[in-house]
């Protein structure tokens, strides 16, 4: 099978999955649409993250498919390949691990030193609470990520992960005050 023949189909199984996600999985799934209107106000709606999420699986299958390899063999899982993927798992567990528990354990250290008196999920809706698990995993997510792929740490990769969290949150938490960014709607 020919590389480009091998990412056609590749491709166009990503496109398939995608679109039976899009237009079976999501609709059946969600309560409501992408966008809820309620009383003349707009807020995000159960479908949007997944729908959007899916959106981009699109797009890269189209990629995919579109790809062009002339003349470069197939490549072979190696040990390398494996180690890469392990390190890929663990940095998501870290960040994961931090989005989920930065919010928490820093209210923790607030607690103890006496600058606050509620617990978290009091909290988790005011500023600057509900976005330190954010800032501090997304930043670190991005940013070992960046780090991973150049095999060097860089303060610009961090700068390019704060920025990337700072452009999420204008995106998803300013226009609709309703949403908590994760995890906060499950603490």
């Amino acid at each position: 099978m020919s590389d480009n023949r091998a990412n056609r189909i590749l491709g166009g199984c990503v496109i398939i999955l995608a679109l039976l996600a899009i237009f079976v999985w999501v609709p059946n799934d969600t309560a409501t649409g992408m966008v809820l209107k309620q009383r003349g106000r707009l807020s995000i709606g159960d479908a949007m993250a997944p729908m959007l999420a899916f959106g981009l699986i699109v797009l890269a299958g189209i990629l995919i498919a579109l790809e062009k390899r002339d003349g470069i063999p197939a490549a072979h899982i190696v040990r390398a390949n494996i180690s890469f993927l392990a390190a890929l798992i663990g940095v998501f567990l870290l960040s994961m691990s931090l989005i989920r528990w930065s919010g928490p354990l820093s209210v923790l250290m607030a607690k103890a030193l006496g600058l606050t008196s509620q617990d978290y999920r009091n909290l988790r809706d005011t500023v600057p609470w509900k976005y330190v698990g954010f800032v501090i995993g997304g930043t670190t997510l991005v940013a070992t990520l960046m780090t991973l792929m150049e095999r060097r740490f860089t303060w610009r990769a961090v700068l390019i992960g704060l920025l990337a969290v700072v452009g999420l949150i204008i995106i998803f938490d300013l226009p609709f005050p309703d949403l908590l960014l994760p995890p906060n709607g499950d603490v």
